[in-house]
């Protein structure tokens, strides 16, 4: 997701890495993946965001999950 901030690219791409690391570890499918780091956005969302925020963070994620999601035809 193309945006600025506050934290280097060094350090996201290393928590990335990490993720990919687990999921592939597990041969996790496509879907499973997706439905786990899913998950893992709800639970981040439910948990460390105040109620009142919550919504309008989901959707300022999911727009940003949209736009960054290419429409090449590449697989």
């Amino acid at each position: 997701m193309p945006q600025s901030s506050r934290y280097s690219d060094d350090r996201v791409e290393k928590l990335l890495a990490e993720l990919v690391q687990v999921l592939e570890k597990d041969h996790a499918p496509t879907d499973l993946s997706l439905m786990v780091l899913g998950n893992m956005v709800t639970n981040l969302l439910n948990t460390s965001i105040a109620p009142a925020q919550r919504r309008a963070m989901a959707r300022s994620f999911a727009d940003a999950l949209q736009s960054s999601v290419r429409e090449d035809k590449a697989h």
